[in-house]
């Protein structure tokens, strides 16, 4: 959907910055601000009214994706998160996708977010802390699995853009630590299913552009990383998601989403589901589908909103 290691490259200028700023910035005692406070007042919402390019889906599995109202706004939502049972989502905000990563870490709202189902109706999101108080980071790219969380994280104390884990306890997110995958291994964007670690990466060896790539875990170590030469190609492959049951994974690739299924233990040739501007992709255990929408004026992203796509019942 973007330049494969944006978001990286994004998080990373904000470490860099981070360095600059810490020493001019106090941080005060105050109320934390809503994400709405932070969107300009000149920002339009978008819809699927005004959008120029919908998502449509190209499967008759799926109805066309809707943009979920209560989490959207005029400012970018992105990355969704959503567990099995598809009450809980999590996602990545900032009010202003104009606005550089150094003035990102000090709004107080960019990072990472949760809405709950209840009766049917979402939650207005609330921010998830992931880092102590008084000190900067910029959190993304969430992945939780039972109590644990999986995120990158660009932070004081640490050079460049890192993976953390936390564990959820006593109704919060705490006790982050490095996730201590190998570094050669260039970890971006993940699924972990089982013993087994998705991932995209424009490391050696792959098809060229971003891959997707698959390394084991065994005696408490992940193992060296294969590609996944089934779905990768010269074009960027990335954002994996593998369905809760192993039997799919969707990836992002050409501005849509595409999924692979895995027949007798292989990964069959990909299909492309959901086009344009669609991707990552997050499924719940019912196989309803959750990603990221990009709303352009020409080649300028002004928005994003988290879309939802429903599986139809097959009898």
């Amino acid at each position: 959907m973007r330049n494969g290691s944006r978001r990286e490259a994004v998080f990373l200028a904000a470490f860099i910055a981070m360095t600059v700023l810490l020493a001019g910035c106090a941080q005060e005692d105050q109320p934390a601000p809503s994400r709405y406070d932070r969107i300009p007042a000149t920002a339009v919402k978008m819809t699927p009214v005004t959008d120029q390019n919908p998502p449509k889906s190209l499967s008759p599995e799926y109805l066309d994706p809707v943009p979920i109202a209560i989490i959207d706004t005029a400012g970018a939502e992105d990355s969704a998160f959503i567990l099995p049972d598809g009450d809980t989502l999590y996602l990545f905000f900032t009010p202003d996708v104009t606005v550089p990563p150094e003035r990102q870490v000090l709004d107080g709202v960019t990072g990472i977010w949760i809405s709950r189902k209840t009766g049917g109706a979402w939650s207005e999101p609330e921010r998830v802390v992931l880092q102590d108080k008084g000190k900067l980071a910029i959190d993304g790219c969430e992945f939780v699995q039972g109590d644990t969380m999986w995120f990158c994280s660009a932070r004081e104390g640490y050079t460049g853009v890192n993976w953390f884990t936390a564990e959820f306890k006593d109704g919060r997110w705490r006790d982050w630590r490095p996730a201590g995958f190998p570094p050669e291994y260039e970890v971006g964007e993940l699924h972990i299913a089982g013993d087994e670690l998705y991932y995209h990466s424009s490391r050696d060896g792959g098809a060229g552009g971003l891959d997707i790539w698959v390394s084991r875990k065994a005696d408490g170590a992940w193992s060296e990383p294969e590609n996944v030469a089934a779905i990768n190609t010269p074009s960027d492959e990335g954002w994996p998601f593998m369905k809760p049951d192993g039997s799919e994974l969707w990836f992002s690739r050409d501005y849509g989403l595409w999924r692979s299924r895995r027949v007798d233990g292989e990964w069959a040739a990909p299909e492309r589901m959901i086009f344009p501007l669609a991707g990552e992709a997050a499924l719940d255990a019912a196989g309803n589908v959750y990603f990221t929408h990009h709303y352009f004026d020409g080649d300028r992203m002004i928005e994003a909103d988290i879309y939802f796509a429903e599986r139809v019942e097959r009898h």
